[in-house]
């Protein structure tokens, strides 16, 4: 016979669900129900608010089913779980294991500031808890922020977390009859980091190379500017990623694997991904010395420190060469560049050349092609080459005593 189970079984109003403790938080299990309400995490580790906090999830999940309407409700405003607690309950949330949906720790750590400030601005307008945050609330909040300077892109982003959050909190239970916010947001496009210009790009490399201090760092600007890695991946590119009889570079996310967090590789998007080594960088590869398991190293032989990159780059690199690279537009010009600006050349330079933007895709790690856009910057000199390209009048053109004959293809 089946061992019985050691969980208590609840039976709510609507539904009954199977209390279970892990990492000493209580869970409730709704599967068994003929409607499946899923599992979920009671946010707690006392027993006792764990079993109201379930008779709230019972109500949200019935709501969520349509077994009973919002109008069915009694509302009761009540305190409502307080945004120190509500806060607590949905990092909790976000903290589960990435294999469950849970977020990088790169992102939840830039979480904290938002809530941060979100919960400052609440205090100055009296509210304590999430039952009195609704679209109202985040409406006042995103003209506070535009008050403050703040990018359009910064206020997008910090309005879709606290969304998120409220709903979230709504769904499970948490929150009792709140309905989920409805805000409709643009999406905004951030200010893109300054696209080298090939020339540019020489420049650094002869100027790396000239410099005998420099040289390991003329390898890197290589690796940059021909695979579009981010300036992180490279940082942990290991030998073993590199298979230079067939030519290719291999960049696994790790995420499930057993590996120590300290090594463990963490792709941006979580998306493995293959693309071959360009014979520019295979030179470069053929002349390192294999000291470690680590392709690129620093000035002292040590693991690349992404931060310690930039900062030389533009102490030592960038700032000397500014003066033969002025912008003549007042915008963004060469001493803007940065290690990302080589992930723009890379994908700027592989449309220029007109390899197929499905590849680019797979070469960069990117499912959407609006996002390879975004990357692609068209200078004035690719702009008037790919114009003086195209032949618009044919032999009529030829005629013209303004234009020259050779602007057009022959």
């Amino acid at each position: 016979m089946p061992k019985p189970s050691q969980n208590p079984l609840v039976r709510c109003k609507h539904f009954s669900w199977r209390l279970s403790r892990r990492d000493d938080l209580w869970y409730a299990d709704g599967r068994t129900n003929l409607i499946n309400v899923g599992r979920h995490s009671l946010g707690t580790r006392d027993k006792a608010e764990a079993m109201k906090l379930l008779h709230q999830l019972d109500q949200a999940q019935a709501l969520k089913f349509g077994i009973i309407k919002s109008t069915d409700i009694k509302r009761d405003p009540g305190p409502g779980v307080s945004l120190v607690e509500g806060r607590r309950l949905y990092e909790s949330h976000l903290s589960r294991p990435q294999i469950m949906g849970g977020v990088r720790r790169s992102t939840f750590r830039r979480y904290g500031p938002i809530f941060n400030k979100f919960e400052a601005f609440a205090a100055r307008r009296g509210i304590g808890n999430f039952n009195q945050v609704d679209a109202n609330c985040l409406t006042a909040y995103a003209g506070w922020l535009e008050q403050q300077e703040y990018a359009e892109k910064t206020v997008l982003s910090e309005l879709v977390l606290i969304r998120q959050c409220v709903n979230w909190l709504a769904e499970a239970g948490y929150v009792a009859g709140h309905e989920p916010i409805k805000l409709k947001l643009q999406r905004v496009e951030g200010k893109r980091a300054y696209c080298y210009r090939p020339a540019e790009v020489q420049a650094m490399i002869d100027h790396c190379r000239a410099t005998s201090t420099l040289g390991w760092l003329g390898n890197v600007i290589v690796a940059l500017a021909c695979t579009g890695m981010r300036i992180g991946e490279l940082a942990g590119l290991k030998w073993a990623d590199i298979d230079l009889d067939n030519r290719q570079i291999t960049l696994t996310d790790e995420t499930g694997h057993r590996v120590p967090d300290a090594e463990r590789r963490t792709l941006k998007n979580g998306r493995s991904r293959r693309f071959p080594i360009h014979p520019d960088l295979l030179v470069v590869l053929n002349r390192l010395v294999r000291g470690d398991s680590y392709v690129f190293h620093g000035p002292r032989g040590k693991r690349l420190h992404p931060d310690k990159v930039r900062r030389i780059l533009i102490r030592d690199v960038l700032t000397p060469l500014a003066e033969r690279f002025t912008s003549s537009t007042g915008g963004k010009g060469f001493l803007d560049g940065r290690l990302h600006s080589f992930r723009h050349y890379f994908i700027s330079a592989c449309a220029a050349n007109h390899v197929p933007e499905r590849v680019v895709m797979e070469w960069v790690g990117h499912a959407d092609s609006d996002m390879v856009r975004h990357y692609f910057h068209l200078h004035d000199e690719e702009s008037k080459r790919q114009m003086n390209g195209v032949d618009f009048l044919g032999t009529a053109g030829r005629t013209s005593g303004d234009v020259s004959v050779s602007s057009h293809p022959s």
